[in-house]
């Protein structure tokens, strides 16, 4: 075979005559790409078959008898994932979990793990980590689902948020789509860093139980937060699963850009805190404090309006997100304000409120 996608993956082996009428029944095409050859597997039902470009199909003889030879074996094997966990300043983790299982595709298959690796050295190079990042590769769904049942108790207890990482390798729009949840901090996180951006409202998308492992990480069981940005999304490009989701599809450029993105949401989940003002009984002197104009003036500068925010929402109950989504005030300067207050010892820096997945009872998580 010119190549690998030629065969259905896990094809039973074979070696026959057959009419044309019999080697159609186990011919796969692409009709909406002619020049494409498709990528079918058969996992769970023993048979066999042949992908082809549907140019090719159409160009064999239709007459005669047919050699058709699988030199394969099914037997009982193991699989393999990877996992690794880069420890913070917590046990509450960031999940960032990627595929390995798709021959020859690119977009589909090497973005992920790609970026996940650049992602790994960027984020293992931060000097202070708040959160632990715990990275899984393996392969899709039965690898997530292996993977949630030796580490799924624990995940509920320790994961605040993450993504599922693929689709992400060329140049085309990101797209969000939401956890289960809806409203985790995943999705405050991501909706906030894509509306600073400038990105489209259509860019983000309701979650649906279809698609990669977020289905896995967010059934019903275990309804951990991750959801999914991507750029060509999984089943709206012509290349997807064919030959045509080759090196040519995806870039380096592209993908650096991925990262950056990635580490921008990375950034605020590190920076994103609850704090409990200290004095909550009507405003502390601010000026003598070095936070406050001694100079009265019309408007107030940002960093103060900032500071009047933070104090003021500071009760326990609100994190530095929602202050900035209720002021209007940009993150970053919301954050800086809560730095300066708390080195002024103003602010008491909380933990993380408690997991909702963590509210979960103990459950059987693998079933026959």
């Amino acid at each position: 075979s010119q190549n690998n996608l030629h065969v259905v993956s896990y094809s039973i082996p074979v070696n026959k005559e057959v009419s044309y009428e019999e080697l159609c029944e186990h011919i796969h095409t692409d009709d909406q790409s002619p020049d494409a050859i498709p990528y079918i597997t058969s996992y769970y039902k023993e048979t066999w078959g042949f992908c082809l470009a549907r140019n090719t199909f159409d160009s064999l003889p239709r007459r005669g008898t047919y050699k058709v030879f699988i030199d394969s074996t099914l037997e009982d094997g193991s699989m393999t994932y990877g996992d690794l966990v880069l420890p913070g300043d917590t046990e509450q983790e960031i999940l960032l979990s990627t595929y390995i299982c798709h021959p020859s595709m690119a977009n589909n298959e090497l973005s992920g793990p790609l970026v996940t690796a650049f992602l790994y050295r960027a984020i293992a190079a931060i000097p202070k980590r708040r959160y632990s990042y715990r990275f899984v590769f393996g392969p899709e769904t039965i690898g997530a689902i292996a993977y949630l049942a030796t580490h799924g108790e624990s995940m509920l207890q320790r994961v605040l948020g993450g993504y599922v990482v693929h689709c992400i390798g060329n140049d085309a729009p990101f797209t969000y789509k939401r956890s289960r949840q809806g409203n985790s901090m995943t999705d405050r996180i991501t909706e906030y860093v894509f509306e600073r951006r400038g990105y489209s409202p259509d860019q983000i998308i309701e979650f649906f139980p279809g698609g990669s492992d977020e289905r896995q990480y967010c059934s019903p069981g275990f309804d951990l937060p991750i959801g999914s940005v991507m750029r060509s999304m999984y089943r709206t490009y012509p290349e997807y699963h064919t030959s045509l989701d080759d090196k040519s599809f995806i870039s380096f450029a592209a993908m650096a850009k991925s990262v950056e993105l990635y580490l921008e949401l990375v950034g605020v989940f590190e920076a994103n805190r609850r704090f409990k003002n200290r004095n909550p009984y009507c405003e502390p002197q601010l000026g003598s404090r070095g936070l406050y104009s001694i100079v009265g003036a019309i408007e107030k500068p940002l960093h103060v309006k900032a500071i009047l925010w933070v104090l003021n929402q500071a009760d326990g109950s609100n994190d530095l997100l929602q202050i900035s989504e209720r002021s209007g005030i940009d993150f970053d300067v919301i954050s800086e304000a809560s730095r300066r207050l708390e080195e002024k010892e103003l602010l008491e820096a909380l933990d993380s409120p408690p997991l909702l997945a963590s509210q979960h009872k103990p459950i059987d998580i693998i079933q026959t």
